[in-house]
């Protein structure tokens, strides 16, 4: 059984592809808007309480890869109650595993010590935590069965040590995801403010006066009042005299004109 590296946990990988995407949006209009502000984010110390954790952690795988490979050189797989192809089989892992512990995890530890917060070194550690994992729980088995109760109890130790390891080290991953998200949070409110503070202010608004006299509405003449025909029945009614009626009849005679003298 060889060497399994790209096996992973099912939450990490969409974690740490989270973490990339975020990163990779915000870095341009962080750079244009922003660079001061970039740069003290870059040159910004790791916290003590970050690196004294990482320390630990570090120092626990360092502690199970040399216990494990310690109690590799004590094993007789030769000699183990098993068929030669469950031997070679064996054999093979452990040669793997100790190629691994003697090349790849020592590198891997170095770069993340000089980068305590990178979550793509983190995760690449996980990754090979998890590989070793897979290799190893198959010999602690085969020692089990077919090896002297010593070597797989040694062994077993081992195993559950670099389990330990794995699982401290993904619990710090989430806690930086967690960590990173809100930084990535915050550097958008940033950038978002600067932009709206570098928009040029809109040109001030125009007042057009329209001094142009309006046409005259033409004047309506009025409409002259209609006049009312009189009515035959309202006029007074005459008598055969020519008096109208109601009226007092003059009763006097006209006077008499003054006779000439007789000669």
């Amino acid at each position: 059984m060889g060497m399994m590296l790209g096996c992973t946990s099912k939450w990490l990988a969409p974690l740490g592809l989270l973490v990339a995407v975020a990163t990779a949006q915000t870095a341009p209009s962080i750079a244009q808007t922003a660079p001061a502000s970039s740069a003290s984010v870059a040159s910004a110390p790791v916290p003590y309480a970050s690196v004294s954790e990482l320390n630990v952690l570090l120092s626990q795988v360092e502690h199970v890869s040399q216990s494990t490979q310690a109690d590799f050189s004590r094993l007789r797989i030769e000699k183990w109650k098993t068929d030669a192809n469950t031997k070679r089989t064996t054999e093979e892992d452990v040669g793997s595993i100790q190629r691994n512990l003697q090349s790849a995890l020592p590198e891997i530890v170095t770069q993340l010590r000089s980068s305590p917060e990178d979550l793509a070194t983190s995760f690449k550690l996980y990754r090979n935590l998890d590989a070793l994992y897979d290799v190893f729980g198959s010999v602690v088995e085969s020692a089990g069965a077919f090896g002297p109760r010593d070597d797989f109890q040694s062994l077993q130790e081992d195993l559950a040590g670099l389990e330990r390891a794995r699982r401290s080290l993904a619990e710090r991953m989430e806690t930086l995801a967690t960590a990173k998200e809100s930084e990535l949070t915050r550097l958008r409110t940033e950038v978002r403010t600067l932009q709206a503070a570098q928009q040029p202010a809109p040109p001030p608004k125009k007042v057009v006066v329209d001094d142009t006299e309006a046409p005259k509405k033409p004047v309506r003449k009025k409409p002259a009042p209609k006049t009312t025909k009189s009515n035959p029945s309202a006029t007074p009614n005459t008598n055969s005299t020519g008096t109208q009626q109601g009226q007092p009849q003059n009763t006097t005679s006209p006077p008499t004109p003054p006779q000439s003298p007789q000669r």
